[in-house]
């Protein structure tokens, strides 16, 4: 029960951080994509400000080895740059710069019931069953 109310407060925080910082509203985002424009660098701060945050979180969570509520800690170990990795880049980029929606806001603003949101998560989420099954398929031929 812990660790839901834990896990429902933190998902709460991030969505009303990514309503407050901007990153929830797709034509900030555009915006922010469009260099050639009239270029939006604000959300140039709230990723800075991110990346600070989790630079530091990630060190700390590293030396502590487990979760603040002493689960083991499942950190990525792969350091390994190949094709699926930048063309799966390119894709997530080519998205967001069509959309202006990345995940975490796409599923923050489709809660809100905004209908392009909508039509992202539902596309994210047949992506996903896809690359599911195109990697089990992989893993059967090999």
């Amino acid at each position: 029960m812990l660790i839901q109310l834990i896990a429902l407060l933190s998902g709460l925080v991030f969505g009303i951080g990514l309503i407050l910082s901007g990153m929830a509203n797709p034509a900030k985002v555009l915006a922010f994509l469009d260099v050639t424009e009239q270029w939006d660098p604000s959300l140039a701060f709230v990723m800075a400000g991110a990346v600070g945050v989790g630079f530091f979180a990630f060190r700390l969570a590293k030396k502590r080895g487990q979760t603040l509520l002493a689960s083991p800690l499942h950190l990525p170990t792969s350091n390994i740059l190949d094709h699926r990795l930048i063309l799966g880049s390119i894709a997530f980029g080519v998205g967001w710069g069509i959309a202006g929606i990345c995940p975490g806001p796409g599923l923050v603003l489709a809660a809100s019931g905004h209908s392009g949101a909508i039509i992202f998560v539902v596309a994210m989420l047949s992506g996903m069953v896809i690359f599911d099954q195109l990697e089990k398929h992989r893993m059967r031929r090999h």
